[in-house]
Formats: C-alpha cells, sequence, structure tokens
C-alpha cells in the first residue's frame, strides 16, 4: 500500500505539481530566483544591522542558517548516494533541476510566510503554510490549515526525527564501532538540552554549527574535485547523458532518473514541502521579499552546492561502475567513495559529518513540530514539554530500530504534505506575485531596501502589528541608503 501511494504521489502528483508552480513562478516572476541572487549577500549583510533586540527576534541571516540546517542532513550523503544508486548519474541532473525551479518555489512560499505572519504578545511571530493557508485563503480553508499542521508534525517532528537518528548512529557505528544504543543515547542528551531553550537557543546554534559543517565539508569536496580536474568534463557529461536516457544501461533509465532527482531533490532541499516558511516566518525583516530573496539562496546552498559536491565525489570515484552496479548504497557508498580518494580517514569524516548534519536537522524538526502545535494553541506549556520528552525519546528508539516502514511511511506523509502545501501556493499565486512586484516598484524607485508598507494591502487579511518596524531600525535603513547615495555621487 505504502509502495502503491507513493508511486502515485511522487510519480505522477507532485511531479506535476512542482513543474507547474516552479517554472510558473519562475517565468512569471521574471525569473525572480536569478535577478535577486546577488542581492542576497547585501540582505545578509544588512540584516546586522536591522536587527532589535528589544524581543530577541531572529534575523535574516539566522533563519538563514536555521533553514540551512534542516535542509542539509542526511539527504545530502545518503539521499544523493540513493539516487544515483536507483536513477543513475542521470538522477544528479534533474535534482538540480528541482534545485533551481526549488529556488522560486522556496522564494513563493516563504515570502507569503513572512506576508502572512502574526504578531505575539510576547513580541515574537508565528506563521507558514498553516497561516498564509488560513489567512490567505480564508476560515473556510482552516480545515486544510490543519490538516497540514497534523502532516507536518508526523513527518518532521516524529519520522524525520527518528530517521535522522538511525542515520547518524549507524554511520558512527560504522566507522568508530559506537553501539547505536550509545550514540542514540548522548545525541537525545545534547538535543534535549537544546530544545529545552526554545527556537533562540536552536538559533544560537546552529548559528555556529552550520557554517563549520558546511564548510568543512566543502573543503573536502573541493580536495577531491582537485585531484581529479581532467576528469571533471567526463562526469558532467555521464550526469546529463544519463537524463535524457543516452546511457541506457546506468540506473534504471530516464524514468527512473527524473523519479529518484525529484523525489530525493524535494527531500533533501525541501522547496515546495512548505517547512521553511516556518523558519522563514519568524525573521524580522523590513519586507516580505527579503525572507523570499535569503531561503530561494538556502536551496541553492543545499541543492546545487553540497547535494552536487557528495554527486562529484561518488562519481570520480572507483567504488562507483556507471552500468555494473554497486555493492554498496546509502552512506556506506559515500563513506567508500571519499575513501577511495583520500584513505580511511574519510570514512571517519564522512560518519563526523552525517552526525553534524544530521543533529542540526533533528533540532530544525523539533522546531517545526513545535510550530505545529502553536498552530493549534500558544497556551500549551505543559503540551510543548511533553512533546520535546517524545522527540528525546524518539532519538534514543529510532538509533536502535530497523527503519525502513518508517521511511516508507514517511515518504507517503512528505508527499501529502508537499501536495497540501502545492495546492495552497496554486491559489495564493497571485498574492505572492503582487507582494514581490511591491518590492520590485522600490528597486525600480531607486530605493536600496524596500519597506514593506502593510496599508497598502489592506484587502489580504494581514497582521498590522506583525510589520511594525521599530523607529531606531526604519532611521537605520533611511541613513544607509542615504550613505549609499552620497557614495555614488
Amino acid at each position: 500500500m505504502l509502495d502503491f501511494l507513493n508511486d502515485i504521489l511522487w510519480g505522477k502528483v507532485l511531479i506535476a505539481l512542482l513543474i507547474t508552480i516552479g517554472i510558473g513562478f519562475t517565468v512569471a516572476s521574471r525569473f525572480v530566483q536569478f535577478r535577486y541572487f546577488g542581492r542576497m549577500f547585501r540582505i545578509l549583510g544588512a540584516s546586522q544591522a536591522f536587527k532589535h533586540d528589544k524581543h530577541g527576534h531572529l534575523s535574516s541571516f539566522q533563519a538563514l542558517l536555521l533553514s540551512v540546517a534542516g535542509r542539509v542532513g542526511g539527504g545530502n550523503i545518503a539521499g544523493v548516494a540513493v539516487a544515483i544508486t536507483l536513477g543513475g548519474p542521470g538522477a544528479i541532473f534533474w535534482m538540480w533541476v528541482v534545485g533551481m525551479m526549488g529556488m522560486a518555489t522556496s522564494f513563493l512560499e516563504c515570502t507569503l510566510a513572512q506576508t502572512y505572519k502574526q504578531a505575539e504578545p510576547d513580541g515574537t511571530y508565528r506563521g507558514g503554510p498553516a497561516h498564509y493557508i488560513s489567512r490567505g485563503l480564508g476560515a473556510r480553508w482552516n480545515w486544510l490549515a490543519g490538516l497540514y499542521s497534523v502532516l507536518l508534525l508526523v513527518t518532521f517532528g516524529f519520522c524525520f526525527t527518528a530517521l535522522q537518528s538511525y542515520a547518524v548512529a549507524t554511520s558512527v557505528g560504522d566507522a568508530f564501532g559506537v553501539p547505536v544504543l550509545y550514540s542514540g543515547i548522548a545525541l537525545a542528551v545534547i538535543v534535549g538540552m537544546i530544545i529545552f531553550g526554545g527556537v533562540k537557543r536552536i538559533a544560537k546554534v546552529t548559528e555556529v554549527l552550520v557554517p563549520v559543517m558546511a564548510v568543512g565539508y566543502l573543503l573536502v569536496a573541493f580536495v577531491v574535485l582537485g585531484m581529479n580536474l581532467e576528469r571533471i568534463p567526463d562526469v558532467i557529461t555521464l550526469i546529463v547523458k544519463s537524463a535524457f536516457g543516452l546511457e541506457p544501461m546506468v540506473g534504471g533509465g530516464i524514468g527512473a532518473a527524473i523519479l529518484m532527482g525529484v523525489k530525493r531533490g524535494l527531500f533533501s532541499n525541501e522547496a515546495g514541502l512548505g517547512s521553511a516558511p516556518n523558519v522563514a516566518a519568524v525573521a524580522y525583516v523590513p519586507h516580505p521579499a527579503n525572507q523570499g530573496i535569503v531561503q530561494a539562496f538556502s536551496v541553492f546552498i543545499d541543492t546545487l552546492v553540497i547535494c552536487s559536491a557528495t554527486a562529484f565525489i561518488i562519481l570520480l570515484s572507483s567504488v562507483y561502475e556507471p552500468g555494473s552496479g554497486v555493492s554498496v548504497e546509502g552512506v556506506a557508498l559515500t563513506q567508500s567513495a571519499l575513501a577511495d580518494h583520500v584513505g580511511d580517514w574519510g570514512r571517519s569524516f564522512v560518519s563526523i559529518a552525517l552526525l553534524l548534519f544530521g543533529f542540526s536537522t533533528v533540532l530544525y524538526n523539533y522546531y517545526l513540530g513545535e510550530n505545529s502545535l502553536n498552530f493549534f494553541s500558544t497556551d500549551n506549556t505543559r503540551l510543548l514539554n511533553g512533546f520535546r520528552v517524545l522527540i528525546i525519546a524518539l532519538v534514543c528508539w529510532g538509533a536502535t530500530t530497523d527503519l525502513s516502514t518508517v521511511f516508507g511511511f514517511a515518504d507517503v506523509t512528505m508527499g501529502l504534505l508537499a501536495l497540501v502545501n502545492l495546492i495552497a501556493l496554486l491559489f495564493l499565486f497571485k498574492p505572492g506575485l503582487r507582494i514581490m512586484r511591491d518590492f520590485d516598484r522600490q528597486i525600480a524607485e531607486g530605493i536600496e531596501q524596500p519597506v514593506f508598507d502593510v496599508s497598502r494591502f489592506d484587502d489580504m487579511n494581514l497582521d498590522a502589528a506583525a510589520w511594525e518596524i521599530e523607529p531606531e531600525d526604519l532611521a537605520r535603513i533611511r541613513q544607509r541608503e542615504a550613505a549609499a547615495v552620497a557614495q555614488g555621487k
């Protein structure tokens, strides 16, 4: 039954919706993910100045790192290896396509999450797909928002937490001989110490952890590329040919390449799932499009950079021979491939990378589960504490259990989660474009940092309190603009 549902969702429905929304918004927005790619760096730089500490809001940079912490996980190491094993090298090409389309999709969903965010009495924000479904589509769609929240809780809060724990524990056991139970207990203790501090403590941890783990992994990948410079064009040619069925003995042909590329690409970068908007919504920014641009870059980091690094490590090794099958798969394939390049220490390095990636993803999954519970009730301290205890238990249980059935179930719930969110994005396509065009208009008028005027959107059922910019922050924006104009003259 799980296989049947997965085939329907991933083989037909989601591919059609992802292509429709990804390409549709890319064209309608005039390739927004590429037009504003360079601006992303200016937004991140300005976010450090546009940071009000009165309520301890997350900045654009912190929200970016928290979303990268969730996107960059087992899918970047084990998932890419699975895609190559089952779909051949061509799956990487379709993963790239999903990534580039996903940048536009992520811009849309994260911009909407910012637009429809809700201010809390303590000055913080809540938001995400459940909120833009409820506010954007109206009260009669509250049932769909509730369904999304339940699917988010089950998929990320429960299933993916256990799966990440399993991936970390088995990898550490393979590399260092540590019993999975001990790894699970250690991981659970550390996770527990962090999640009881809430999203602010999670953000502080990821602000340090994510750059270290991502840069470290990429440095090793660059070493591998440097050792095999002359073979890189051949690997790229193999990827492209395999993607269009021109290498019939590789993987399962073009159908398998597309299916695995789309499935693993979405699993890795999560564009269209609606998970990242839960984080994007809580950032303190002057305009919703700011966070849309930043989160589009998050997809680029995940799929076009880190997933590609893993793919080249595997395809440049002698462990994987196109058309001959492989004796190892998943994370073991990535470990064997890196060991082939740099020696046995490569196995340990992959395990450490997976440990860091998996750990950061568990924290991210917890926050998504917490946000899904907050949709139903904001006065739920006992419920949240109970959920935190359950997460700790799931980390221990997941490390010691065969999760093949859980993985199949998670694929189904993730597919349903994506289906609900993509349907909502179709209905909210025009409001998303409207917000983007307000940003475009201000840029065209020479305003370096557009500011969102909620009064111009009275018909959209927005929470005006969520867009009250502190006077000192607004003054700081204007000072930066005046300085930029003076330098330009």
